[in-house]
């Protein structure tokens, strides 16, 4: 298998031709996928997490639990990082402009969904979200070096799956299973038809309990679905 990109500029992932091509295969789209600084840096992280938790040992059924506590509230944690975050307006406080990061680069997603560069989390945001971890949930488990790897273990594979079923949706792999039809199709509405609903990625639990999943026709397309309301989008 050849790629034909250009060179990336610096910072930016590689934009393989394939990614848009038709007749994409899942393994094509894994290979192209395991080659961005997303999967390299969160499977890293994910890897050394688990071999640590491994070597700590002592196992205890919170651990368990907080895998489920991790699993049961992804839905929402994606939700409100969708809403709250990534839709965020800026804002200006005197002289002062506030738009976030996430924000910037998430409106430019939404203008050009299928560059890798703006379906993957901005490579400074992911490494602060990873490095920041560490001591965060050492902090919440009281510093309980056990619980907080545990933790480590089950969030980084939850946002390299994330990373993964985004980019995925995105490129021109036509879904086959029942559950990928069903993300794929919502998280399209949510980019080409109105962008105030179908919030989830990976899930939509939170948008079917928070009241954002309707039926495809209950709402209007939207003439903001590409600028989130930004016109000026940086």
């Amino acid at each position: 298998m050849v790629l034909t990109e250009t060179r990336p500029q610096r910072g930016r992932e590689a934009q393989p031709d394939e990614y848009s091509a038709a007749g994409l295969t899942l393994g094509t789209a894994f290979g192209i996928f395991a080659r961005t600084f997303s999967a390299r840096w969160l499977a890293f992280a994910f890897v050394a997490a688990l071999v640590t938790r491994v070597s700590l040992g002592g196992w205890r059924w919170w651990d368990l639990g907080l895998a489920g506590i991790v699993l049961g509230t992804q839905p929402f944690t994606e939700w409100l990082i969708h809403v709250f975050v990534l839709h965020a307006k800026p804002k200006q406080v005197g002289s002062v402009k506030i738009d976030g990061l996430l924000a910037r680069k998430h409106r430019q997603h939404h203008a050009n969904p299928k560059i890798i560069g703006l379906v993957l989390v901005p490579r400074r945001a992911l490494i602060t979200s990873v490095l920041t971890a560490v001591p965060l949930y050492w902090l919440i488990t009281g510093f309980n070096w056990r619980l907080a790897v545990s933790w480590l273990v089950v969030a980084y594979g939850m946002f390299l799956t994330y990373e993964w079923v985004h980019f995925l949706i995105h490129s021109s792999y036509k879904p086959k299973r029942w559950y990928f039809r069903y993300i794929y199709k919502a998280h399209r509405l949510h980019h080409f038809r109105n962008e105030n609903y179908w919030f989830g990625v990976t899930t939509h639990l939170g948008d079917r309990v928070l009241g954002t999943f309707p039926a495809r026709d209950e709402v209007p397309v939207s003439s903001t679905a590409r600028t989130l309301g930004v016109e000026a989008a940086a």
